[in-house]
């Protein structure tokens, strides 16, 4: 097995044994960093401000105008910000987007109780181009008290305006911020969404997501910085008056005496001292950390299978395997050269945690059973597996580092029946470790980014399968809920998914969270997908697992012989669905629109299905849960059924220092539950289920349903689970244990995708499954990513050879090196070709083989190290060389020079 994005793409560092950094400051304010320790966000950006709402301030986001790579206008990451220790972050590689080359420095001035960040931006290219860079996040949330409420500002009232060179915010009875972003500001955006097309809102909920956007003209070979700054105010009442003064002063006067001539005469939001014209035309080179190639070597990926798998569901591969048209194989290395393309490097979806080894295997021995007359819906099939099931191929992490090296010697009960069925495996996907997240998906290995926006959350736990399928790196995935941990990621991902009744499916060999009440299911394109993948994982033939108690106790007659056949349009004509009217709107931000309009859409998708749509009062409340650990319990039980585990309980599990710090508990003594707690455990669920059934019987309906979310998809580097959306619409379905679908049904007013859930009684999954069926086909188009295009096809696997020809050049004269891609048979190579030298990075295009490169004006005279990377194409591997460089002085210019 491999980790996908290290061996696969070869552009991630191993993950140090921290994790994201906390520096404390003068006055008590503790900012988290997210720097490269894991979970490796890598954004440079405040995770939060203890005292404050403020989290995920100080991102970025680039724009390069008329560029076409995919992740253009996205926030950046992958900077490989190390900590020294002393409250600096600084950039180990640099991020290329269109040519432009963006570096970042993050330091924490504890004594100032400020974090300077300083952004580099360098014109690789050898013509002048315009960049936008919005700088900002989250200042609180809501209208009410966590608004984070802009009070103060540079012109002196309390609306910001682009001409404000620093502004002040505070929630109330929280530490006050102060912003300062100097001089140039052009727009204002709303950071939480595009900030180039989607202006800052000055009232209402959106008015907590400032994005500071300047334009920026680069000549060729040009660095071009911007300084910025957030400050920390005190915790007390009087901290406000202060913290102005400290932000008008120094906008007025920048702190920047630490950074060297060429840094500071690269900085265009502030005159700083020093930098007059002269001063700087004596400055020396400004070097550049070593630039990340993925985001050219993802644009310039190819697969070398003729068959297209982009948007392909289950049934539309099943049939065109049958028909001949494609096999496994072709079918499994179009998703493995998708995986390579776009799910590793520093702007990749970072949706799988291990890659397996033998998937080609897998979809060979899958043609050879169809060969030899073998059929099933999922023959040849490739699926990403949440890394909480058990794969005797593959390890087993549950997202934690302390489990990184554990590999189970049997497979989950659900993981045997797939590859019963002819299902390959094709990797385990990331989660947020021990499932313990619904907002993010951040394990000790990697976060994952949204397949559909970037920049945002994938949601949790089960997020790596939701983008990893709404990303074609997968036709389908497994995940699991104890909350949210299939809805969240499937809504966010624009994916359907099933949860369905307590016991309805063995969870043997996944690692629990709430034993009981842990459910692992699909996550798939459609409803007709998941029943595939439920007839083979929790019918009447499959779901029994006479040596897991949860399955065994249920009358095997109650599962659906095949989930398959209720999938019939009709399944909603005459159904009475309820509604109770305040899951659609969201009481911490009253103002979103994604609620109101999922309810719109209900309505109108009911009446278009003939069904009716009733108001009803939430169910009278149940009585709590009786005592007892259910987490202890299924360590417990998950631990009894391996071979042999590293630690002796989930308590001493959850305690090691190899977990993400955040996560990591003190070493406690839970015990399991006793025979007679796990009797009144499951007798009280049980009467939880008969309950909701009477509630829907006396009020005369089928089915219930809620929204997925109440509000937009928040950014991927905050911490609190409000920014990723708000979730709180009182859904039943994990709280009883109850059959529920999810159904993507277009897009909110936000244009991100919104999806509905349909919740039914106790042991009607079926008829739930086939209610979902109804809703979807009034459902013209769900929304799908535009950020994983299909791969063009390899036309040929040329090699070559990379040779740079130099002469002895002159320092500070206009000079270019001549880069030559030799490929063999005499074929022409076109494609990127890359050069650094003395900490520079130079990008041009190679036309019949050939590349001209301008090297920077102020090379010092001596030997450097010269590399060239040609990219590839479509037709040629990529090659890489290593030259001498040699610079001398000009004629007459003395040795001291």
């Amino acid at each position: 097995m491999t980790t996908a994005a290290l061996a696969l793409a070869g552009l991630l560092p191993a993950a140090p044994a921290s994790a994201v950094t906390v520096v404390t400051t003068a006055n008590g304010a503790e900012f988290t960093i997210h720097d490269a320790h894991r979970p490796s966000l890598d954004t440079g950006s405040i995770r939060s401000l203890s005292g404050s709402r403020l989290e995920g301030f100080g991102n970025i986001f680039l724009q390069v105008t008329e560029g076409d790579d995919r992740m253009n206008g996205q926030m950046l990451r992958g900077f490989g910000l190390t900590a020294d220790g002393s409250g600096g972050f600084d950039s180990t590689r640099s991020v290329l987007v269109d040519g432009v080359q963006v570096a970042r420095d993050v330091t924490v001035e504890t004594g100032e109780d400020r974090v300077r960040f300083l952004d580099s931006f360098t014109n690789t290219t050898d013509a002048t181009v315009t960049v936008r860079v919005s700088f900002g996040g989250t200042l609180g949330y809501g209208t009410g008290d966590d608004a984070g409420v802009i009070i103060a500002t540079a012109d002196g009232d309390t609306d910001v305006e682009t001409s404000d060179t620093w502004v002040v915010s505070a929630a109330a009875d929280r530490r006050p911020v102060g912003i300062v972003v100097g001089e140039g500001v052009d727009a204002l955006g709303d950071q939480q969404a595009d900030p180039f097309s989607t202006p800052y809102e000055h009232e209402g909920s959106r008015a907590n997501h400032p994005g500071f956007v300047q334009t920026l003209e680069i000549a060729a070979g040009e660095t071009q910085s911007l300084l910025q700054y957030v400050i920390a105010g005190g915790a007390g009442a009087d901290a406000l008056g202060p913290l102005t003064e400290n932000a008008s002063d120094l906008a007025d006067d920048a702190a920047a005496v630490d950074l060297d001539l060429a840094m500071r005469c690269s900085v265009v939001n502030w005159s700083l001292p020093g930098t007059e014209d002269a001063a700087c035309d004596a400055a020396p080179l400004l070097p550049m950390p070593s630039a990340d190639l993925s985001t050219l070597t993802s644009e310039a990926a190819a697969t070398t299978v003729d068959y297209d798998v982009t948007g392909a569901t289950i049934e539309r591969l099943q049939m065109d395997m049958r028909s001949g048209m494609t096999t496994s194989v072709e079918i499994t290395q179009a998703y493995l050269d998708r995986i390579s393309a776009y799910d590793g490097g520093a702007l990749g979806f970072h949706s799988f945690i291990t890659v397996a080894d033998d998937a080609l295997a897998q979809a060979a021995a899958a043609d050879a059973a169809r060969a030899e007359g073998a059929d099933s819906d999922l023959l040849g099939i490739p699926l990403g597996i949440k890394d909480l099931y058990d794969t005797f191929d593959m390890p087993t992490t549950g997202g934690t580092r302390a489990l990184e090296d554990f590999q189970p010697a049997k497979d989950a009960w659900q993981v045997a029946r797939l590859r019963e069925a002819g299902a390959v495996i094709i990797g385990k996907t990331n989660m947020s470790e021990f499932a313990y997240s619904g907002g993010f998906s951040e394990s000790g290995f990697m976060q994952t980014w949204n397949a559909l926006y970037p920049s945002k959350t994938s949601h949790g736990s089960s997020g790596g399968s939701g983008a990893a399928v709404a990303a074609d790196l997968a036709a389908a995935g497994m995940g699991s809920q104890t909350g949210v941990s299939l809805y969240a990621p499937s809504t966010s991902n624009g994916l359907a998914t099933f949860r369905g009744t307590d016991g309805l499916s063995s969870t043997s060999g996944v690692q629990p969270l709430t034993w009981g009440r842990d459910f692992a299911g699909p996550m798939a394109k459609t409803v007709t997908d998941l029943s595939f993948l439920l007839d083979a994982t929790s019918s009447r033939t499959t779901g029994n697992n006479p040596d897991d108690l949860l399955t065994s106790r249920v009358d095997n007659d109650l599962r659906p012989e095949s989930f398959g056949s209720r999938l019939q349009p009709d399944m909603l004509d005459g159904k009475v669905l309820g509604i109770i009217p305040d899951s659609f709107v969201s009481s911490r931000l009253p103002d979103d629109p994604t609620g109101p309009a999922a309810r719109a859409r209900l309505e109108e998708l009911a009446e278009a299905a003939g069904a009716e749509i009733v108001e009803v009062p939430e169910p009278e409340s149940f009585e709590r849960s009786p005592g007892g650990s259910a987490g202890a319990e299924g360590w417990a039980r998950y631990i009894e059924e391996q071979e042999s585990f590293p630690f002796a309980d989930g308590n001493e599990l959850t305690a090691s220092p190899l977990v993400l710090p955040y996560n990591e508990r003190s070493q406690r003594d839970t015990p399991r539950m006793t025979e007679q707690q796990v009797t009144d455990y499951l007798d009280w669920r049980d009467r939880y289920k008969e309950h909701i059934a009477a509630w829907m019987a006396d009020q005369g309906i089928d089915a219930v349903v809620y929204p997925g979310f109440l509000s937009a998809v928040g950014n991927n580097d905050v911490s609190s689970a409000i920014h990723t959306s708000d979730r709180s619409t009182g859904v039943l379905t994990s709280t009883a244990g109850l059959p529920t679908v999810v159904v993507p049904v277009g897009a909110s007013p936000y244009g991100q995708s919104m999806s509905l859930q349909i919740v039914g009684p106790a042991w009607t999954d079926d008829e739930v499954l086939g209610m979902g069926y109804a809703l979807e086909q009034g459902v013209a188009a769900p929304v799908a990513t535009t950020f994983a295009d299909a791969l063009p096809a390899d036309i040929g696997d040329v090699t070559t050879d990379v040779k740079i020809q130099t002469r002895r050049l002159i320092e500070s004269a206009t000079n270019t090196v001549t880069v030559r891609v030799v490929a063999r048979g005499g074929f022409k190579a076109s494609g990127t070709v890359v050069v650094e030298v003395a900490g520079r990075t130079l990008t041009t295009e190679v036309e019949a083989g050939v590349a001209v490169v301008e090297l920077p004006d102020r090379l010092e005279a001596g030997r450097h190290q010269m590399r060239a990377n040609y990219i590839g194409d479509t037709a040629t591997e990529a090659s890489s060389t290593v030259a001498t460089l040699r610079v001398a002085e000009p004629r007459g210019r003395g040795a001291g020079h």
